[in-house]
């Protein structure tokens, strides 16, 4: 399983700052190793986060966003302090990884 994500999510004047690192070799499928062999692609591919059971943020990644992402977005009205917010995202081998944090 891949390491957890690192969540911060902060609420000030009623807008919630969320910053999401995770821990993701993203590797696009064009990069060769010392043998002179393709390592494979793997990436993720959807995250989607959520406050209760209402999803407040969805995206699709490829295989162009860089090692170990880094995702900043702010939500208004969608969430207050005390509250969890779920960030959940799948590669494309399947895998999965859901962490939370509890907004500030």
């Amino acid at each position: 399983m891949a390491s957890p994500m690192r969540i911060r999510a902060a609420e000030k004047d009623g807008v919630v700052d969320v910053k999401v690192l995770m821990k993701h070799d993203m590797e696009t499928g064009q990069r060769k190793d010392a043998a002179g062999a393709l390592v494979p692609a793997w990436y993720i591919t959807t995250l989607e986060a959520k406050v209760g059971d209402k999803v407040v943020f969805a995206s699709q990644f490829g295989p162009a966003v860089s090692k170990d992402p880094f995702l900043n977005f702010k939500l208004k009205g969608a969430a207050k302090a005390g509250e969890t917010i779920t960030v959940t995202w799948v590669d494309n081998k399947g895998e999965t990884r859901t962490d939370k944090a509890e907004i500030k």
